[in-house]
């Protein structure tokens, strides 16, 4: 292992769309929604672990998750757990480690990564981490990985891809396209120089800063201003001046979509960004009739392509429902056609109208 590759694990998000098993105390990046036995923040954590020193391994959170990371992570150095004031989206999370990190090592090479995102293909996951270390050691380049499609999702960005590689699997990306329509979509696919956006991004810290200095000059000033007291006990302190003065701005805006040095390397290693309840059927065992049953005390009876998840301590019987999505927690029961699975964060709206923060 290089002691000096890192790795953040960004687990900040509220993920809405997974409501109601995913709450604003307890989202779905602590919760184990593929009933696999481990949450999807441990899955995280265990597949970097394998080939990043466990304390270059670094968690930002909100403030409000922090015990939740230490009780989960219980092997991860407590000062590797980052507690963000407010949330900003990924631009201020990501300056932080930076700046933080090259403060400690000059010489930091990072992988930026998701919580609460599936990796199938471990083995293939890490081979492409270290060639995506290995040629931002050697370049000033940003690295993204990019996923081949295999159907035209609408619910992913895009990376167009230049047709020839500047080393063995990496090629210069010519745009990112948030998320298209389903003409778009197939158009892309037919193509065959687009990925989707992984969101996971590999780089030296000290380019990164640059690119902060150049593309945020705003929020470069801010963190370059209190740098000297990362790692040390006003670190804190700093925070809570510097984040109320961050627009809140992804990367992916504020940087990548802005700079010329930017990569991608074409990864095939069974990913999904778990980002809805039809992402979660996709990726659960299927019965005879097309069901996902996450629970062990289901029972289910002429339905078909259901997605169900349900506590174990519950019986649950499901009886002439097709395509629905049907999620039991201990205070609320969720029953949504799984096509209109995109308009839960709507429900989520229309349950804080009616009933206040209650059951959010």
């Amino acid at each position: 292992m290089n002691k000096h590759h890192y790795v953040v694990i960004m687990a900040g998000g509220i993920g809405s769309r997974f409501w109601p098993m995913s709450r604003q105390n307890y989202p779905k990046q602590f919760l184990d929604i593929l009933n696999t036995g481990k949450t999807l923040i441990q899955w995280t954590f265990d597949r970097f672990a394998s080939f990043i020193p466990t304390e270059n391994i670094f968690v930002v959170t909100s403030q409000e998750y922090a015990d939740i990371v230490k009780e989960q992570l219980p092997q991860l150095p407590v000062e590797n757990i980052l507690g963000e004031p407010s949330r900003k989206n990924t631009a201020p999370c990501i300056a932080y480690i930076s700046f933080k990190l090259q403060q400690a090592d000059p010489q930091a090479s990072l992988i930026v990564a998701p919580s609460d995102h599936l990796i199938l293909d471990q083995t293939a996951f890490r081979k492409v981490c270290l060639e995506a270390l290995e040629f931002v050691n050697k370049h000033n380049a940003f690295i993204t990985l990019g996923i081949k499609p295999t159907y035209p999702n609408t619910g992913y960005g895009y990376i167009q891809h230049e047709q020839h590689t500047v080393s063995d699997d990496v090629y210069k990306v010519k745009t990112f396209t948030e998320k298209p329509n389903l003409e778009l979509a197939k158009t892309f696919l037919s193509s065959g120089d687009f990925l989707w956006n992984a969101g996971i991004f590999v780089w030296q810290v000290k380019n990164i800063i640059q690119a902060f200095e150049k593309h945020l000059p705003e929020m470069y000033d801010v963190f370059a201003a209190d740098k000297h007291k990362f790692n040390t006990p006003s670190e804190k302190q700093a925070l809570e001046y510097i984040y109320p003065l961050c627009t809140n701005i992804s990367i992916d805006f504020g940087i990548m979509e802005k700079a010329d040095n930017v990569y991608v390397i074409p990864s095939s290693f069974g990913w999904s960004d778990l980002g809805t309840w039809n992402s979660a059927y996709e990726n659960l065992q299927k019965d005879y009739l097309e069901n996902a049953v996450a629970g062990d005390n289901v029972i289910v009876i002429d339905s078909t392509r259901c997605m169900v998840h349900a506590p174990n301590d519950k019986l649950l019987l499901l009886q002439g429902l097709d395509d629905f999505i049907v999620v039991d927690t201990k205070d609320v029961l969720l029953i949504c056609r799984r096509d209109k699975e995109q308009e839960i964060k709507e429900y989520v709206a229309e349950v804080k109208r009616n009933k206040g923060d209650q059951y959010l």
